[in-house]
């Protein structure tokens, strides 16, 4: 394995500056060659201590504020005793030093003699309260410490013999964490970005790792190689600490390498036991009439929804190596079909609750800073402690459905989240966690393509109920292309949803009068528990009816104002005025007028 690229910098310039400021990703473990074709993730100051001796340095003594001195690997005192006097930094190791004693050894320790050594400051981002309003101390000890960079005198050492100083090496998250006049355009300072592991070297670990698991050692090359790539795919974005204890997990619950994956999904959502491996199989099989009783007129609409879900139990086309949602959605067509109404019912369907699904309504975040809602605020703002309440949802609840609710009204910027989520199943929250949609079910609903906007700018109707699903669907779906690629200028969101756009047909006058005799009887249903036997003749709900389908521009959810306005007003008002709390009549006639009224007769209980 070659070395990072942090180390190799650090190497190359040791003999050409005194000083160093390493940052970034330094509390993670570092992956570090121990032996030939052997690499093992090391603590950082472990692994500049085994760089820094190979390179000739005699002693590396580590330093931090609660702790005080101390050797990386070692615990004896009296070995750090004798290093810390030669080094001149005398015997005593208090452990609660001042910052005033720290730059006065820094003084003795850069101008001690004798074969070269290091000086690792760790946490040295603690050292300092505010680095733009530093403390009198603060200050005396980074004067002290820039003085002693252009002070500082290197002399031959190692097996090439090249000039080493005794160097300082100041470990900190940020470079802004010291003062910028030590560190900016210092030319006997230097300072190195720690990044995140890269794939290539996560999958230097990655074997080694794997190795540990129950059955690598009986397994072949080739099966070793494959679970690799595996556990390298599905650790992207994580640090070579995550994957220690990924495998750490993987041994603790007696899962073999060729589990690694499940090993993973435990690690990101917590989850013991795939959940969607527990689904009864048996419901889903059963489940298309399920639907169709619920969200009537739309066959095409279930069935493929349907599909989505048997997929995402099944697992068919489902990678091991990326953690994409298991299934993604884009509900399109005209208000009050039934777009939300299907998200209940596969909810209903998955949970046994209708309720049990997260829903955004995405025109409360057509604001541009609306995201922070979803993911939460960054550092320094109001509310930053909080989180959003989309990761905060899916971090309670990973194995669930998630519904954003007409989405062409959020704004263009809350969009732009979604491409991570639907490539990666991964959104990073304003505090910097990431959370993992890989158990989830994404849903989208929209009216777009209902209207479009002409050469004038005017807003005019581009389907209608008169022509075909078939049309319609083609319309629809044009007009969405147009939106995403030209509007917004984000064809890669709908690339990622790719064949998962449903088109809603309108409400059909069949459809309407299974939907109006379903929600009469429901009506009628509901009074039963409150006391009251009520029937309908066959001419009221004739009357009935008519005045309710008259208009079908809105829907199923047109067709339900109208049964509330026309049936369970004036059956309210008219029990109501009965006097009594309970009792069975039958609705003999509606008048129509500027509100309908109703005609009850009273009907005797059977005996």
């Amino acid at each position: 394995m070659n070395k990072t690229t942090w180390l190799r910098d650090l190497v190359r310039f040791l003999p050409l500056k005194s000083q160093f400021v390493l940052s970034g990703n330094v509390r993670d473990l570092q992956a570090y060659e121990i032996a030939q074709d052997t690499v093992a993730a090391l603590p950082l100051g472990l692994c500049l201590q085994r760089e820094l001796q190979s390179c000739g340095y005699r002693d590396v003594i580590s330093f931090s504020p609660t702790v005080g001195f101390g050797l990386p690997g070692v615990t004896n005192e009296a070995e750090l005793a004798q290093v810390m006097m030669r080094n001149g930094l005398g015997s005593e190791n208090p452990k609660t030093m001042g910052l005033e004693m720290l730059g006065q050894l820094l003084g003795s320790f850069t101008a001690a003699t004798g074969e070269p050594a290091a000086l690792i400051v760790d946490f040295a981002s603690r050292l300092v309260n505010r680095s733009d309003a530093l403390t009198i101390a603060e200050h005396t000890l980074f004067t002290q410490a820039q003085i002693l960079c252009h002070a500082a005198k290197s002399r031959p050492a190692g097996p090439d013999r090249k000039p080493f100083y005794n160097s300082i090496i100041w470990i900190v998250e940020r470079d802004s964490d010291l003062p910028d006049w030590l560190t900016v355009d210092n030319p006997k300072l230097r300072t190195i970005p720690v990044a995140v592991p890269d794939s290539l070297t996560r999958k230097s670990l990655s074997q080694t790792l794997l190795k540990s698991l129950p059955a690598a050692q009986q397994a072949s090359e080739g099966q070793l190689a494959q679970w690799a790539e595996t556990f390298v795919n599905l650790t992207e974005g994580l640090l070579l600490s995550d994957m220690n204890s990924i495998a750490q997990l993987g041994r603790n619950e007696g899962l073999k390498a060729s589990e690694i994956a499940d090993a993973v999904r435990r690690y990101k959502v917590g989850v013991t036991d795939d959940p969607w491996r527990k689904i009864d199989r048996t419901k889903i099989a059963g489940a298309e009439e399920f639907i169709r009783s619920r969200v009537k007129g739309q066959d095409h609409a279930a069935m493929h929804m349907l599909d989505i879900v048997k997929r995402a139990v099944t697992g068919v086309g489902r990678s091991s190596t990326n953690g994409r949602p298991r299934g993604v959605a884009f509900l399109a067509g005209p208000t009050g079909v039934g777009k939300t109404e299907l998200a209940k019912t596969i909810t209903s369907l998955l949970f046994g609750d209708e309720s049990a699904y997260i829903r955004f309504d995405m025109s409360e975040f057509s604001a541009e800073h609306a995201d922070q809602r979803l993911i939460g605020a960054p550092p320094g703002y109001v509310g930053y402690d909080a989180g959003g309440e989309l990761t905060n949802a899916i971090r309670e609840k990973p194995f669930s459905v998630v519904l954003f609710d007409e989405i062409e009204k959020a704004h263009p910027r809350i969009l732009d989240k979604f491409l991570q989520v639907l490539d990666d199943g991964v959104l990073t929250s304003g505090r910097g966690d990431r959370v993992y949609f890989s158990e989830a079910i994404i849903l989208f609903t929209s009216n777009l393509g209902i209207y479009r906007t002409d050469a004038s700018g005017a807003r005019i109707q581009n389907v209608s109920s008169d022509e075909t699903h078939e049309v319609v669907t083609a319309k629809v779906r044009e007009e969405i292309d147009r939106h995403f690629k030209l509007t917004l200028n984000r064809p890669e969101i709908l690339n990622r949803i790719g064949e998962n756009v449903i088109v809603f047909d309108f409400i059909r006058p069949q459809i309407a009068d299974a939907i109006f005799d379903g929600m009469v009887a429901n009506l009628l249903e509901s009074t039963r528990s409150i006391g009251f036997d009520i029937s309908i003749t066959d001419k009221a709900k004739t009357v009935l009816k008519e005045m309710c389908l008259r208009d079908l521009s809105n829907g199923g959810r047109g067709v339900r104002n109208m049964v509330e306005a026309h049936l369970a007003n004036p059956l309210s008002r008219a029990l109501f005025d009965t006097g009594e709390v309970g009792g069975t009549f039958r609705i003999e006639e509606l008048s129509t007028g500027a509100v309908t009224s109703i005609t009850l007769e009273r009907e005797q209980r059977p005996s």
